[in-house]
This record gives C-alpha cells, structure tokens and sequence, in this order.
C-alpha cells in the first residue's frame, strides 16, 4: 500500500465519496451552507442598513425642512440601489467558497476514514505478514501526522 496523494489514490480505488442515494434522490452528503439563505441574509442586511440611514437622513432633515420623511426614504431608497447589488454579489461568492470548502473538509475526511478502514482490513487478513502490517500503519501514522503538518504527499521511497 502506498499513501500518495489524494488524488491518486480517487483515481485508483474510484471511491467517489458524494453518491446519490437512490430511494430518496438526496446525496448522502448536504453541504449545510445554503447559497439562498446568504442571499437573503444579505437583502435583509441591505434593507437594515438603508432604513437606519434613511431614519438618520430624515432625522437631520426635520430641522432644516417640513418633509422629512420624503427626504429619509429617497435617501433610503438610494441606499438601497447602491448598497444592494455589491452585497448580493459579496455574499454570493462568499457562499460559493463556503461551500467549497466544507465540500474539500468532508470529501478529504471521508477519504481519510476509506485509507484507514484499508489499513484496518489488511492488519485483519491473515495472509499479510507482521512486517507489511506494521510498514503499512507506519505510513498510515506519517501521512496523518504529514497532513497535520500541511504535507500534501506522503510516499516513502521504496
């Protein structure tokens, strides 16, 4: 057993850790971040964010004229038209990355678990001798503690 990249060892085994499950059409895996929930987080911050300006605008304008409230929601509403899209955008590739993130976090755990039920396989065959049993769990043990330390690819020389 050699412990190579993660990649590599997708390409050669072709365990694909997101498959659909078929009885219900849902993947076993949901992401927990939601792009539609961060849209509407960022409308409704958008939309606080412009009331307050438009209160604070028609608060300094009651001294100065008798429409107020015309100039707080025009100032409102301008708030609004530029803040909004920006936003929207920001919160939308924010989302994007989340979401890639969790995806590469669970996709490289799941991987992880597959290595080391392998691992656990092979010390349970008793075919396999102590040495290659033990060489085995060693590069197992340098590929997690390679990891920890930011090592992408962990292959002993043979």
């Amino acid at each position: 057993m050699s412990i190579g990249k993660i990649n590599s060892y997708v390409a050669k085994t072709n365990v694909i850790p997101f498959k659909s499950n078929n009885n219900s059409g849902k993947t076993e895996y949901e992401n927990p971040v939601s792009r539609e929930t961060e849209k509407n987080l960022a409308i409704l911050s958008t939309f606080g964010v412009s009331a307050v300006v438009g209160l604070v605008v028609g608060g300094i304008t009651s001294t100065f004229t008798k429409r107020p409230k015309t100039y707080g929601v025009a100032a409102a509403l301008g708030c609004l038209a530029i803040t909004l899209p920006p936003a929207l955008y920001n919160r939308k590739v924010s989302a994007f990355v989340k979401q890639k993130e969790v995806d590469v976090f669970s996709r490289d755990r799941n991987l992880k678990s597959n290595l080391t039920e392998e691992v656990d396989k092979e010390v349970q065959n008793s075919d396999v001798s102590l040495d290659k049993k033990l060489d085995d769990n060693l590069k197992l043990q340098m590929a997690n503690r390679g990891a920890a330390l930011g090592i992408a690819n962990v292959t002993p020389k043979a």
